[in-house]
C-alpha cells in the first residue's frame, strides 16, 4: 500500500506500507510524525507560519482518537487521493505485469509521482475547491460529475 501526501506544488512525502502491517492506530500517528518532519524540510517557510494544513480522508485508522489528538482537527472526506492521484497510478499500472512489489514501486509509482508537473497539483486542489461547493450546494447529499 502506497500512502501520499501533497500540496499545490508537488509530493511533500510518501511511503509505502511494509508487507503485512495494519494501517491502524499505532501505525498511524508514526506516518503522521514522518510527514511533519517532511514538511518541516520541504516547506518551512509554510511549516513555520502554520500555513500548511493536512486535508485526510476517512480511513478507519483516522478515527481513533491516538490519530485524532495527533490531528486535533477533522476534515470533510473529499479525497484528493481517491478523485485525482490513484486514478492516475491506475491508468499506467492498468494491464501491465510485474515481477513483485519492488517492480511496481521502482517501475511505474515512483516514476508517475515523480513527473506529474506543478500545475497538476494546482489543478487538482482547484476540482477539490469546486467539489466543496458542490458538497455545499447539495447540502451534504450524494451528487455527481465531479
Amino acid at each position: 500500500m502506497l500512502i501520499v501526501f501533497f500540496d499545490m506544488e508537488d509530493i511533500v512525502h510518501y511511503e509505502y506500507v511494509p508487507q503485512g502491517q495494519t494501517v491502524n492506530q499505532q501505525f498511524k500517528p508514526q506516518v503522521l510524525k514522518r510527514l511533519r518532519l517532511a514538511v518541516s524540510h520541504k516547506r518551512p517557510q509554510k511549516r513555520a507560519a502554520g500555513a500548511w494544513t493536512l486535508h485526510h480522508d476517512n480511513a478507519a485508522a483516522q478515527y481513533f482518537w491516538q490519530v485524532m489528538a495527533f490531528l486535533s482537527f477533522s476534515s470533510p472526506d473529499m479525497a484528493l487521493c481517491d478523485f485525482w492521484l490513484f486514478p492516475q497510478l491506475k491508468t499506467v499500472l492498468k494491464g501491465k505485469r510485474f515481477e513483485d512489489n519492488d517492480a511496481i514501486k521502482k517501475n511505474a509509482t515512483m516514476s508517475t509521482l515523480n513527473t506529474i508537473p506543478k500545475d497538476s497539483f494546482q489543478k487538482c486542489f482547484q476540482q477539490w475547491q469546486d467539489r466543496w461547493k458542490q458538497c455545499v450546494s447539495s447540502q451534504g447529499e450524494y451528487f455527481e460529475n465531479y
